[in-house]
């Protein structure tokens, strides 16, 4: 199975390899195709020291693993982070985010060639895969050489766990060699058993993003909005016209109510600008904004930075989450959870399972896009219900903390 799924992956690296160095930018290109071939520049050797290579593999995970990346840090200040990804945008959070020591990279290329070569070079002391990115020679080249392989702040969706079912008995030979898997829910360490992974093996440790760092500075752009402050976060196509919509229903009754629409995908920035002139509103992107600006007379700032939608969540009165009313699966919650916003969600989050106890507590809404504006014009004419919401999202969020904390635990106990 293997040879096969060595087939598979060359012939779909052939067909995109050129594609995918061609989208990145110029100063980029060199960067991705040398760290995909496994040529990082980090060499263990180089200094004796054994890193904790971390794999997440966007925006979503990285975000997830910067509390376990942080608690690494600091528990063990001499042992460096490597800490690789797939995307660009990934990257680009990595980057802004990681604490000193950690190395961001592209992950290289799943070819067992490439990854022995990697895993010689940086002879990690653990290989911790955030959530399920199995990447079969990956996982293969690390037991091989003895470094153990934990799955973190694991989950497997309905739909993965159906994909993954139709070729479970490759999928049994790969998780033979993971050797811990620290889930989010009791439903995902199932899941992974039925996959085949050993019972013994599998462990509820928690989810990571109910550990997200402590809340940061906001913006001062975002501080100066007057008024009352929707942010519709990670917004997929279709989404910004029916946020829009709801919005200016609503502008006529409250005229100081402002919208910050943060686009999920920066590729998105220009058609999303489109979208918003066409509205007839006033409008500004984030990356246009100079200090001591006056954008009283705003109503819509497009966020159009990488890595800033988790404090901006701050300046809200309302989120709105995005990927959740087109049928996608729905965007984290939990940002604006840790601030204390009302939030508001459409009717597929798929993605987190644990919105269902948000709802039952009044510490999330769901809603369907025709329902959007009715709700949000609730929430505007009654803010205690707001605020009331929002505190029950943070009680929330503080209760179902520590998973960062039970995974390092785990961690140590595999330390050689």
């Amino acid at each position: 199975m293997y040879f096969i799924y060595s087939l598979l992956y060359t012939a779909a690296v052939t067909v995109l390899l050129i594609p995918q160095y061609l989208k990145r930018p110029a100063k980029l290109r060199r960067i991705w195709l040398r760290e995909k071939l496994g040529i990082s520049g980090i060499d263990s050797r180089a200094d004796n020291a054994r890193p904790f290579w971390v794999h997440a593999v966007s925006v979503g995970e990285v975000t997830a693993a910067i509390p376990l990346v942080n608690a690494l840090r600091a528990s063990f200040p001499d042992t460096p982070v490597i800490l690789s990804t797939m995307t660009d945008t990934g990257r680009g959070v990595a980057l802004s985010k990681v604490p000193a020591g950690v190395s961001v990279v592209y992950m290289p290329f799943d070819f067992s060639c490439i990854m022995k070569r990697f895993m010689r070079r940086v002879s990690p002391l653990l290989f911790l895969i955030v959530e399920t990115e199995i990447w079969p020679h990956a996982i293969r080249a690390a037991q091989r050489q003895g470094v153990p392989v934990i799955m973190v702040n694991g989950r497997i969706s309905a739909k993965s766990f159906r994909g993954y079912a139709v070729i479970s008995g490759f999928m049994k030979t790969v998780l033979d060699s993971v050797t811990l898997f620290l889930m989010q829910t009791e439903e995902d360490a199932e899941r992974m058993r039925l996959l085949g992974a050993e019972r013994s093996k599998v462990i509820v440790a928690g989810s990571f993003k109910f550990d997200s760092p402590d809340q940061q500075t906001i913006p001062s752009w975002a501080a100066a909005l007057k008024g009352t402050v929707i942010v519709a976060g990670s917004t997929h196509a279709g989404e910004e016209e029916l946020v829009i919509a709801a919005f200016r229903r609503n502008l006529a009754q409250f005229p100081s109510l402002k919208l910050v629409l943060a686009p999920r995908h920066p590729e998105r920035f220009a058609e999303v600008e489109k979208v918003v002139r066409e509205s007839g509103l006033p409008f500004f992107r984030r990356t246009q904004f100079r200090e001591g600006e006056d954008i009283a007379d705003t109503c819509i700032i497009i966020l159009d930075s990488i890595g800033e939608l988790s404090v901006v969540y701050g300046a809200a009165d309302i989120a709105v989450i995005g990927k959740s009313f087109l049928g996608h699966g729905g965007q984290n919650p939990l940002e604006p959870a840790l601030w204390g916003k009302a939030i508001l969600c459409g009717p597929h989050m798929e993605n987190f399972p644990f919105i269902r106890d948000f709802y039952q507590e009044g510490a999330a809404f769901e809603v369907t896009a025709e329902g959007l504006a009715g709700k949000l014009g609730e929430l505007l004419s009654n803010p205690s219900l707001a605020m009331e919401s929002g505190k029950r999202a943070r009680k929330l969020y503080a209760k179902n903390s520590g998973a960062v904390e039970r995974s390092l635990a785990a961690i140590r106990k595999h330390m050689s």
